[in-house]
């Protein structure tokens, strides 16, 4: 996989992503507060976004502003009602160029209830990345999707419980971990500091 260092935000921020995703904004209008990232011959798509850090009342740990974040995250995007949460792993992240700067890491997959009896390979991984900039009073939330649509991806590659993810997946968890690497601010004024 090949990757190239990538303004973000007007050059705000940068970190380097695979050369086959294309900014989603060039075919369609994105929220200011996101930048969207989508692989060109493929499902897989990038989404960083801007939030107001989650106050200590609505979540006292980092951990649980994690879980505020990918909850809300799964309430406004497409995702159902019905749709069925697993989580497998989260723990703390190091920013290479960022350091001390506290940093959280989430794999998730969500499965559409409605459709499981069908398709029960039917199902999106989220590897998601929280930055917390208490300074800024603001919450970087970075996070890889996945889909996995039958008949685009080899289901017995993948045993989630046996910790067997599958070539999707893996090329998922190499892209949070390059993003992790790379992830800079450029301009600190982007989180409306002075």
């Amino acid at each position: 996989m090949e990757f190239k260092s990538t303004p973000l935000f007007g050059g705000a921020l940068r970190c380097d992503l695979p050369s086959t995703f294309a900014d989603v904004s060039e075919i369609r209008q994105v929220p200011d507060h996101q930048e969207v990232w989508l692989h060109k011959n493929g499902f897989t798509n990038i989404i960083f976004e801007i939030n107001q850090r989650v106050s200590a009342d609505e979540a006292p740990t980092d951990e649980d502003a994690l879980r505020f974040h990918f909850k809300d995250l799964a309430e406004s995007s497409a995702a159902s009602v019905a749709d069925e949460t697993k989580f497998w792993a989260s723990g703390s992240a190091v920013l290479s160029k960022l350091p001390g700067v506290p940093a959280y890491t989430l794999f998730a997959t969500q499965h559409n209830a409605e459709k499981t009896t069908k398709n029960p390979e039917d199902f999106t991984g989220v590897l998601m990345v929280l930055i917390r900039l208490e300074k800024q009073e603001s919450d970087v939330l970075i996070c890889v999707n996945i889909p996995h649509i039958p008949g685009h991806y080899n289901n017995a590659d993948i045993d989630l419980p046996a910790q067997k993810v599958g070539e999707l997946l893996e090329e998922g968890r190499i892209i949070r971990q390059k993003v992790l690497e790379t992830f800079e601010v450029k301009d600190w004024s982007v989180f409306g500091d002075d």
